[in-house]
């Protein structure tokens, strides 16, 4: 096979999965995360409400919030949020929603009280009960909310048949500007100001300059 061909089928490759890929990956994804939720929201509004007991653990604002207000938000945000997300429906608001509502419970549930070094937090990246924490399961669904944030539901969900039958553009064409960059950092910052306040509000502060100095730096052509 001689270079040209072996390039050209590599293109034909990579365009037939990049196609497939805005297809089955955000679907299956949307699939595991909607059990995931759907389930966790189900069994607390079958449940009895143990957030009193870990009043002290929530990060601010939600620290201030009543229990039962807290319990309320929690358990109906999970179970909605993720039927939104099982349809493709809204799915950016549910991805952002849900991301919030996780990085809550790790900082109050799952997060280690105390750590000297990044080694010893990455300890708590655990299934299991003990002192180092154990926040594996929610930040694997964090990174998995993510790509539906950036990305969106794919072509497999309501989004996208709501943004053909309103005439809008379902090629998602890449738009790159300090803007663009800006949303990055606020979307990365806000789960980590729930447990790292510091890093998440420089990024979130750094995000919000760059939008801001978008039409300043970015040439208007």
């Amino acid at each position: 096979m001689s270079l040209h061909k072996a390039q050209n089928f590599w293109v034909g490759l990579t365009s037939r999965l990049n196609s497939v890929g805005q297809w089955i990956p955000p679907l299956l994804i949307r699939l595991i995360l909607f059990w995931e939720f759907y389930e966790a929201g189900a069994k607390k509004l079958k449940g009895n409400n143990w957030f009193s007991s870990i009043q002290e653990n929530f990060p601010f604002p939600f620290s201030h919030i009543p229990a039962d207000v807290s319990w309320f938000m929690a358990a109906w945000g999970e179970y909605l949020f993720a039927i939104m997300l099982l349809l493709g429906l809204f799915t950016r608001f549910a991805a952002v929603s849900l991301l919030v509502i996780t990085a809550v419970a790790t900082a109050a549930v799952h997060w280690p009280a105390n750590y000297d070094s990044l080694g010893e937090l990455w300890q708590g990246y655990a299934i299991s009960s003990s002192a180092a924490g154990n926040f594996k399961l929610p930040l694997l669904f964090i990174v998995l909310l993510l790509p539906l944030i950036f990305s969106g539901a794919g072509k497999f969900s309501l989004d996208h048949l709501l943004t053909r039958l309103t005439g809008g553009d379902t090629s998602h064409p890449i738009q790159s500007d300090f803007i663009s960059k800006g949303l990055m950092l606020l979307v990365i910052g806000l789960p980590l100001f729930f447990v790292m306040p510091t890093l998440g509000i420089s990024l979130m502060v750094v995000g919000l300059v760059l939008m801001a100095a978008d039409r300043f730096i970015t040439p208007t052509g």
